[in-house]
């Protein structure tokens, strides 16, 4: 049966990444955050249905998982920094985690999954894009929170693959990093 899955040919993953995210819109209540919520969800929980079509799902969790810890991990220990302001005034703004995890979504979804399809590419790129622009709309993060979560989402799915030349340099600095956080 995997077998069979992983051959769902490249116009039914077509078909199926736009109807979800065609229903995301739809079922979503008509509220700019609330579209923003729910893409943050659809597009990395498409890319990991993908990853498991093609049978890679261990190394995309890999790199989601650098992405959401570096993520975090960037807002505790930036604290009450100013550039850790959100615009509401709260805490642990930098960078947008939406905005990460829905451009890390994208960006495995059109480099792994639609390839060749330009008007899915299209619109898997709009939702990330959107996403960023409902934290702005919500004041949950300014403009450079939202950048810099797209740069974070993004870096961590592209240059974390197993044929970057990124890849060894970071690993290697992330593993000393933590193994310095442990022994503290």
């Amino acid at each position: 049966m995997l077998a069979a899955a992983r051959r769902l040919s490249m116009r039914a993953r077509v078909a199926i990444i736009l109807a979800v995210l065609a229903l995301v819109i739809a079922l979503t209540p008509r509220d700019v955050e609330r579209y923003g919520d729910n893409l943050q969800i659809a597009l990395p929980a498409l890319a990991i249905g993908c990853s498991v079509l093609n049978g890679d799902v261990g190394e995309y969790l890999v790199r989601y998982v650098i992405m959401f810890t570096g993520l975090h991990g960037t807002k505790r220990a930036l604290g009450d920094a100013p550039i850790n302001l959100r615009p509401s005034g709260s805490l642990q703004g930098f960078p947008s985690g939406h905005t990460a995890t829905a451009a890390f979504g994208a960006s495995a979804l059109v480099q792994s999954c639609i390839t060749g399809h330009p008007v899915a590419k299209t619109a898997v790129i709009l939702a990330a894009a959107f996403t960023g622009a409902s934290r702005i709309e919500a004041k949950a993060h300014n403009i450079w929170q939202v950048l810099a979560g797209a740069i974070w989402g993004i870096f961590c799915e592209r240059f974390l693959r197993p044929a970057s030349p990124w890849r060894g340099p970071v690993l290697r600095r992330l593993s000393g990093f933590w193994r310095r956080v442990r022994a503290r």
